[in-house]
């Protein structure tokens, strides 16, 4: 798997991870993770997790911050905790999307009777995320998300909540939209886009962009 470095100093790597790549270790999980790559090439071994501060899904490509110190570390999980950290993802979603701008406001939690998936649930932890259209293409849309909270599954399962499932959401789509999606989209078509955060030792403010994947480009830009 390639990982293209995006931002390295003394305190931080911002890596863009490609799509099919698990974060953290498991002993479900086959193949080298993003944890394998970074203990491998830096030798971070903190907090059990070789530095990664957060996570993305396994089929969700885009930006990941690598802390190289504790310290870091440690700041860079307050700024998550307390949202100082901005996230703008990515995603082609099911349909026209509308209004143009608006705002999700459901409680995720885990469903009691799937406990590998997701939902809107009584009890489920508070989860809000902004949402802009890019643009329509046929039966679908383009938006750019900006999750307010840092829910697991949160973005897929908000979007699967008002209708619009992302194309080849395999546990959120359907299983017969998913299966049709993966005819032409090989995935889950969700981008970790662009992301602002305070250095850890400076407190500058810092904006990373990950580009945009070639699978996901070609559907945007018409040609697939």
């Amino acid at each position: 798997m390639n990982i293209t470095i995006l931002f390295e100093d003394d305190a931080l790597i911002v890596i863009n991870k490609p799509p099919g790549m698990v974060v953290n270790r498991a002993e479900s999980v086959k193949g080298e993770t993003v944890q394998d790559w970074v203990e491998k090439t830096y030798r971070i071994f903190i907090a059990d997790r070789a530095g990664i501060v957060h996570r993305i899904d396994k089929e969700t490509s885009g930006i990941l911050l690598v802390a190289k110190t504790p310290d870091a570390f440690t700041e860079l999980q307050r700024q998550f905790k307390e949202r100082i950290i901005k996230k703008t993802y990515l995603a082609i979603v099911h349909g026209k999307l509308v209004p143009e701008e608006g705002e999700i406001n459901a409680p995720v939690g885990r469903l009691p009777w799937n406990r590998e998936r997701f939902g809107i649930v009584p009890g489920g932890k508070e989860a809000v995320t902004k949402y802009k259209i890019q643009k329509y293409i046929k039966d679908f849309s383009i938006v750019e998300l900006y999750p307010q909270s840092g829910r697991t599954h949160q973005i897929r399962v908000h979007l699967k909540y008002i209708n619009h499932p992302i194309v080849g959401d395999y546990l959120y789509a359907g299983r017969k939209t998913a299966r049709d999606d993966r005819r032409w989209a090989p995935r889950v078509m969700l981008h970790a886009w662009k992301l602002t955060c305070l250095h850890p030792t400076t407190g500058k403010t810092l904006d990373f962009v990950a580009p945009i994947p070639d699978d996901m480009s070609t559907i945007i830009h018409g040609h697939a």
